[in-house]
């Protein structure tokens, strides 16, 4: 099984993730798709150099799509384990403007509070393909 390992620092973002995750088909299909129910949020990453080539890596990559209703986008996912500990997963939103050096984590948890982060901190979240 290949890994990918993606590292950066905290940072907080608008909120709008949050948005998303609380809307209801969100919820389910991360339920069905990803076997855990999303704490409502997510944990910004501004990703380090070496972790732009390898999010690049995952353009190729099988992922898990939540498939929108209304007028939203497309998410798709990576499972992941945030730390070596705990099973995450990776949302990136199909938008044409979405930053490069940025990655969203979702997990059955707060993981600012379950890990004691604040911005700045230096991250890491696996991703096994």
């Amino acid at each position: 099984m290949r890994e990918i390992c993606l590292t950066g620092k905290v940072f907080s973002g608008s909120g709008e993730g949050a948005r998303f995750i609380e809307l209801s088909w969100v919820k389910e299909q991360i339920s069905e798709k990803l076997g855990f129910i999303p704490y409502l949020g997510t944990l910004n990453i501004r990703l380090a150099e070496s972790g732009i080539y390898n999010k690049g890596l995952l353009r190729k990559a099988k992922s898990v799509d939540i498939c929108p209703t209304e007028d939203f986008c497309q998410g798709k996912c990576f499972e992941a384990y945030f730390m070596g500990k705990l099973k995450c997963a990776i949302i990136f939103p199909e938008v044409a403007d979405y930053p490069e050096d940025v990655i969203e984590i979702i997990a059955s948890a707060n993981l600012r509070e379950k890990f004691r982060l604040k911005d700045g901190d230096l991250v890491n979240v696996t991703i096994k393909l």
